[in-house]
């Protein structure tokens, strides 16, 4: 009994090291990153891997560098030519320094996610609906540019910026609707015109080329006969030549009611 009476606080004092050194002990993942304060000072960035804290005397806090995905909220938006939209979107970006994204900035997530919001709307609210829908591309990386700016004092790198909806009121789809009908409509009337425009000057190219011989015309005459024979109509009206009219004389060069005294 007198030998483990005189083990007990060698024993006591081993258990106290083990949790000592078995608190003192971190390890951190490839991704993570330990943001360590000395009696809380910033001492350093250690990881990734096995590190070691004296115990109430550091502390750390763990940042993960990985990707997040950051879903932004329905914003209402007012477009440049006033037509009122409800625009949602999608962020993609990571930590890359762990000192200034925890330092920097009390909660970088709510943060980066609040000035998502306001630049979305004031991006896009410089720009008409048709832009919106057609220039998605040019105003994502404008998006883009912006947040990665102003993320950069927090240690933060936005990478993509994806708008994802683009929602209109029933009323301004059907003026869209309407207004692409009269449209389509407009190119169609453009494009009989310029084919009209183009077959008027292909029949005044002809006329030139036939007027310059008589037989030409008789020529023509013959080979429109042979088409309408072709297609077996039993009725034919076929134009009479002006040169005919005049080689009988129908042209009457006297006025007719004179008297004589």
């Amino acid at each position: 009994m007198d030998m483990f009476g005189s083990l007990a606080p060698f024993a006591a004092l081993l258990a106290l090291i083990i949790l000592v050194i078995a608190y003192a002990i971190r390890i951190l993942r490839e991704y993570e990153r330990g943001v360590v304060f000395t009696l809380g000072r910033f001492t350093g960035v250690k990881g990734p891997g096995l590190i070691f804290l004296v115990p109430y005397v550091q502390q750390m806090v763990r940042v993960d560098l990985r990707t997040r995905v950051l879903d932004v909220p329905s914003q209402d938006v007012i477009s440049h030519d006033n037509v009122s939209v409800r625009v949602s979107a999608v962020i993609y970006f990571r930590v890359i320094d762990a000192e200034k994204s925890t330092i920097q900035v009390e909660d970088f997530m709510m943060a980066t996610s609040q000035l998502a919001q306001t630049t979305l709307r004031s991006v896009l609210g410089k720009h008409d609906l048709d832009e919106m829908l057609a220039e998605r591309d040019r105003l994502n990386e404008d998006i883009q540019k912006i947040l990665d700016s102003q993320t950069d004092a927090w240690g933060i790198k936005v990478a993509t910026v994806e708008i994802k909806h683009v929602d209109i009121n029933e009323s301004m789809i059907r003026a869209i609707a309407r207004q692409a009908e009269a449209e389509r409509e407009r190119r169609a009337k453009v494009i009989n015109a310029e084919g009209e425009q183009q077959a008027a000057a292909k029949l005044l190219e002809a006329a030139e080329i036939l007027s310059q011989q008589p037989q030409a015309m008789q020529l023509r005459y013959l080979s429109t006969l042979n088409v309408i024979a072709g297609e077996k109509n039993s009725t034919i009206v076929f134009p009479f030549p002006m040169e005919i009219g005049r080689l009988f004389g129908l042209k009457t060069d006297k006025p007719t009611g004179e008297t004589q005294g």
